[in-house]
């Protein structure tokens, strides 16, 4: 089951456009007959990320800063809100323009949302649980987050994204929803953004060894980005409140990831185990029940399959 979304939405604004699920977003509604604004500052999205539909009629590019006001050409009656690094490697580079995409930018893309009385999503993520004590984890967590620790930019950005959405909707009466991504995987993905897909896949097809952090026990729960861009669609069809888990209740220990990594590329690399990252989470698996229940959706892309496909993307994009 991974219903396909079903609403006639005539122009969605996407923030984050040229970002990696951004990019997907964009082309999945450009699909359906949607027209797209890609609202990007290119500080962690990639030109060549939207080059494919930049000779869409439906397609406008508009190069800003979510963070301080735009304005979109035409009133949108759909805001996506992905605007924001998501890799370790990016917010930890980028600690105050994170919190600023998740403060001030959500701000502002509620403000253009509530002006045209538009249909808002946040994408938010799987980071608010931070290192879990519950398992799998369920929307009604409320997560175990380290509030100064050196992910808490990302985290605590998110966790204020979904305040002020939730504000946004109870004060105002927009119409506003919210979802968690859990880890995401697939072609697009920057080879050295510091997330275990693309450095495992970028150092098997190099020869280079897997690096492994700890002891390479700790698990993530692995969703391909065609079954994300479903879920997130179909949540924002539905018009759901949420927050909803959009992600692959598939567990893998990143142990086992580096060991199919390499045999799906026919690597001959080996595995080295490097020190792991501080509040890095032991376990991260969604509870999709809600997701399930209330959108019809799962993931229906298995591991093997995704991988296969995102490394054949990577063959052809080695500088990537």
């Amino acid at each position: 089951m991974n219903t396909a979304f079903s609403h006639d939405w005539e122009h969605a604004v996407v923030t984050g456009g040229a970002g990696f699920v951004g990019s997907h977003l964009c082309a999945a509604l450009l699909a359906s007959g949607t027209a797209v604004t890609c609202v990007d500052d290119f500080s962690t999205g990639r030109p060549e990320n939207i080059s494919e539909l930049l000779d869409h009629p439906g397609f406008t590019l508009l190069e800003a800063n979510v963070s301080e006001p735009f304005h979109v050409a035409r009133p949108p009656d759909l805001v996506l809100h992905f605007a924001s690094p998501a890799s370790p490697a990016d917010y930890l580079r980028l600690p105050l323009h994170t919190m600023e995409a998740g403060s001030l930018g959500t701000r502002n893309a509620l403000a253009l949302a509530h002006g045209a009385g538009a249909r808002f999503l946040l994408a938010s993520t799987s980071e608010v649980y931070g290192d879990p004590q519950q398992h799998p984890q369920n929307e009604r967590y409320w997560g175990n987050v380290n509030p100064v620790g050196p992910r808490s930019v990302y985290d605590e950005a998110k966790r204020f994204g979904e305040a002020l959405t939730t504000a946004e909707a109870d004060a105002q009466g927009t119409d506003t929803g919210i979802v968690r991504l859990f880890n995401t995987y697939g072609p697009r993905m920057r080879g050295y953004d510091g997330r275990a897909v693309p450095t495992f896949i970028r150092q098997a097809l190099a020869g280079e060894p897997l690096t492994v952090t700890g002891d390479g026990l700790q698990t993530r729960s692995l969703c391909y980005v065609d079954d994300t861009v479903g879920g997130i669609l179909a949540a924002a069809a539905h018009g759901m409140r949420g927050p909803v888990n959009i992600g692959n209740p598939n567990e893998i220990t990143m142990l086992e990831l580096a060991r199919l990594v390499i045999e799906l590329t026919g690597s001959r690399s080996e595995i080295s185990f490097i020190e792991r990252p501080t509040d890095d989470p032991a376990v991260r698996c969604p509870d999709i029940t809600l997701a399930v229940d209330k959108l019809e959706w799962e993931p229906r892309v298995p591991a093997e399959e995704g991988l296969r496909r995102t490394i054949a993307w990577y063959r052809a994009h080695l500088d990537s």
